[in-house]
């Protein structure tokens, strides 16, 4: 499987488990992705994510998009899209 940096995790929200992702690359529903840090080290789906509290289906580099998480990140976590 290759994997290929898309993003850092700049917030995490413990109470309703949902990561924010600074993107550098595209990313879509039903892509998988890696969560990888110093204690985070997990792969998931994505199956929903928003921009600007709007659900959206794609979004690119540049976008700040807030993902379910299934595990505890960390700011700074790295996230990589899993091919």
């Amino acid at each position: 499987m290759a994997e290929k940096e898309i993003g850092k995790v700049t917030h995490y929200f413990s109470e309703i488990g949902v990561a924010v992702f600074k993107l550098n690359g595209a990313i879509s529903v039903g892509n998988e992705v890696k969560i990888q840090g110093h204690t985070t080290d997990f792969t998931q789906e994505i199956t929903e994510m928003q921009v600007d509290h709007k659900s959206v289906e794609k979004a690119g580099k540049g976008d700040d998009v807030g993902v379910k998480v299934k595990d505890k990140v960390r700011e700074g976590d790295t996230v990589y899209l899993v091919s």
